[in-house]
């Protein structure tokens, strides 16, 4: 049974991850980070120790690696080989850890995460995969005490769904910052979008997405579109989205 962890990585995902944790009375060991100001803060909001020398990590049950893509290989060797390891990237295999770390899995949580703004893991979907049968059970057993959503999702899988993510999330939420913008431009507030957001989110809890497209593009209403398409003649990369996305959601209609 795991009953201590130590994060590696201070980021927004370790953050919430290890606020969750020691909320669940699970003990947070040690909090490493490249920068000695990134681990302090996390690791005095945790009450842990914390270091910037992966070669003086603690020894825990768990070793949660949380940094970001590029950083996990440079991160893997440099930890002890007889830790059992996490990662909690959604699109890194699971083999990745395989040279390093007998015991190892995945520990994905799928959400969007800040420093600043608190989040509730009980609905938060935690996706698991492991080396072993019995570290599995360990994965499953400390997930079920932060989340009700639980699932077991292969490398495969897991690199489908955060590709899906991306689109629903990141792109969507780029999509916020351009109408923001645009708003700006005239000196309207963008909280004149959020009853618009919260519904179009809503929809989608009871509909396919699908069913719940509204729009000119939905119809592909020319005269709507081309006005809307001069308005953006300022912005050429603007018009180009608004174009391709358009189009994107007539053909999806067919």
């Amino acid at each position: 049974m795991i009953k201590t962890v130590t994060l590696v990585g201070a980021g927004n995902l370790a953050t919430q991850l290890g606020k969750s944790l020691k909320k669940n009375r699970i003990e947070i060991v040690q909090v490493y980070s490249r920068t000695e100001t990134s681990a302090k803060t996390l690791a005095d909001l945790l009450g842990c120790s914390f270091t910037v020398d992966l070669k003086k990590l603690k020894q825990a049950d768990l070793v949660i690696v949380s940094v970001k893509d590029d950083a996990l290989e440079r991160v893997l060797k440099q930890i002890n080989k007889s830790s059992r390891v996490v990662h909690t990237a959604g699109s890194v295999p699971m083999k990745i850890l395989a040279d390093y770390f007998k015991n190892h899995g995945v520990f994905y949580p799928l959400q969007t995460f800040s420093k600043q703004r608190e989040v509730d893991f009980l609905n938060i979907p935690i996706c698991l995969e492991a080396s072993s049968g019995e570290f599995l059970q360990e994965l499953q057993q400390l997930a079920n005490q932060l989340s009700q959503n639980v699932s077991l999702v292969n490398s495969e899988e897991r690199e489908s769904l955060h590709l899906a993510a991306v689109f629903t999330c990141n792109f969507v939420n780029h999509f916020y910052h351009i109408g923001d913008g645009l708003l700006g431009e005239k000196g309207l507030d963008f909280s004149l979008l959020k009853p618009l957001i919260q519904e179009t989110a809503q929809k989608v809890m009871s509909l396919k997405p699908i069913e719940a497209q509204t729009g000119p593009a939905v119809r592909f209403d020319e005269t709507i579109i081309d006005k809307h398409l001069e308005l953006l003649s300022y912005k050429p990369e603007l018009r180009k989205i608004y174009s391709f996305v358009s189009r994107s959601i007539y053909n999806s209609k067919k």
